[in-house]
């Protein structure tokens, strides 16, 4: 199992603690942010595997640093947990680039459920998914490294080439990809979903991923 490492920004001193523990006792690596400035001091200096952000906390609330992040291509998976509770907050913070988003006051084995499928969907158990002997997914990095060239991915686009990877043995529809990749999020338009095909094939090959027309795709395992 990998050990993820964990920046958890959460101003609250209590809760930090109670959340902290309960991540350590899970086997994670944390490191604890008390206001919005540390943590993007944190977040500039080190490599993280997840953030758990709250929204009002001191200089710089999650949203901003969220935004900040995500402005200079930071694709850490994030999870917001905040007293927040009106959908037009929950939608900022999607819009800003939330994995997902949990309302306070929560049952940390709902935190543990979310962490679960964050690293489900970002493979982040197992960092490295080989594509064949010369071609390997670095779900981590967000490479692939070809005959030993790297590649950078987009965030999403990793995350649709692990789902057709994971699903290779059966075509998956537009409509399967939106709701398993994006979760939480709003789906993308079937032309974005694409886009992200496009991308992915720009860079392993089109004979790695079929187009079945109007059924949808599945990926060549060589």
């Amino acid at each position: 199992m990998v050990t993820l490492d964990i920046l958890l920004l959460e101003d609250d001193m209590i809760l930090s603690e109670i959340i902290e523990e309960f991540l350590l006792s899970l086997g994670y690596k944390v490191t604890l942010a008390l206001n919005g400035k540390v943590a993007e001091e944190l977040a500039y200096a080190q490599k993280f595997d997840l953030f758990i952000l709250d929204v009002n906390v001191p200089y710089v609330n999650g949203f901003e640093f969220l935004k900040s992040l995500r402005a200079v291509k930071n694709e850490t998976p994030a999870i917001f947990i905040t007293s927040l509770s009106d959908p037009k907050d929950m939608q900022e913070g999607f819009a800003v680039g939330a994995d997902d988003y949990i309302k306070k006051p929560f049952d940390l084995s709902e935190l543990e459920l979310r962490i679960n499928n964050i690293k489900r969907h970002f493979h982040l158990d197992n960092h490295t998914i080989m594509i064949d002997k010369d071609i390997t997914l670095d779900m981590q990095n967000l490479t692939i490294m070809i005959k030993g060239e790297r590649h950078s991915l987009a965030r999403k686009d990793a995350a649709v080439l692990a789902y057709l990877i994971e699903h290779h043995d059966r075509v998956v529809s537009l409509e399967e990809l939106g709701t398993n990749v994006w979760d939480y999020e709003s789906a993308p338009s079937d032309a974005t979903l694409r886009t992200y095909i496009k991308n992915i094939r720009k860079i392993i090959g089109e004979s790695y991923i079929s187009n079945l027309k109007g059924v949808g795709y599945r990926f060549n395992k060589k």
